[in-house]
């Protein structure tokens, strides 16, 4: 269940934080564990295990998050100088403590693409992840990654809603790794259900359209800790 970043570093990565980084690596990090796969289609779920670093409704070209006056936006995040659509836009950070299994939040037909790499060498993560688990704050400054690093655009058509939304994943520096679990194009998918893993530290974002006929209302704070099928994000009410 979600927690506050202060509860989640307290409880969960005390319990593991002293141990050698080889058992971390090899026995923690690739964990997998048995969910139970809950269906609600007035809920879009946790695409990840990790803390939520932003929640912004924001325009195409709009700033989701500032990183050295340099703006992070959509078609920055999408690598597409042609997406038009006003969207709700939820950054999941996954750190060396969670489990880097990701699940579709909202049941779908789902495509993806790696996008173009954007420079030669993936950008550590590290730094986000200390301000995170040592000083319990953000440090946006630290997250140049977001324009830097290898990605995977998934794109779901969700029947539900009669539309599209998107979950962006992004690798880290030590590993340059997104695997989907299935090769399948626009292959057909459960709420919840397992769909790729980003090996070591990653972030997912949940991009989705704002629509004439639903409204879409965030659940979780900017700084709580999450869980992949487990946590609704967003809660969806016919307008």
């Amino acid at each position: 269940m979600a927690k506050s970043l202060r509860d989640w570093v307290w409880t969960d990565v005390e319990r593991v934080k002293n141990k050698p980084m080889k058992w971390l690596s090899e026995e923690f990090f690739f964990r997998d564990p048995s969910r139970p796969m809950f269906s609600d289609q007035d809920y879009f779920f946790s695409p990840a295990d990790g803390i939520v670093v932003y929640e912004n409704e924001v325009g195409p070209a709009d700033c989701i998050v500032d990183i050295k006056g340099e703006a992070y936006s959509l078609r920055t995040a999408m690598q597409d100088d042609s997406f038009d659509k006003r969207c709700l836009v939820i950054g999941v950070f996954m750190t060396m403590y969670d489990v880097h299994i990701n699940r579709i939040p909202l049941a779908g037909f789902l495509s993806y693409q790696q996008l173009d790499p954007i420079s030669t060498f993936n950008h550590p993560m590290l730094h986000v992840e200390q301000s995170l688990i040592d000083d319990l704050k953000i440090d946006y400054d630290s997250a140049e990654f977001l324009h830097r690093n290898q990605r995977v655009l998934n794109t779901i058509y969700a029947p539900s809603l009669q539309q599209k939304y998107y979950a962006l994943q992004i690798a880290d520096y030590d590993v340059d790794c997104i695997a989907p679990f299935s090769l399948r194009q626009n292959g057909p998918f459960s709420q919840n259900q397992r769909f790729s893993q980003i090996r070591f530290g990653s972030q997912v974002d949940l991009i989705i359209p704002l629509s004439d006929r639903y409204s879409f209302k965030t659940l979780q704070d900017v700084g709580a800790h999450v869980e992949a099928g487990l946590d609704p994000l967003i809660k969806i009410d016919p307008k």
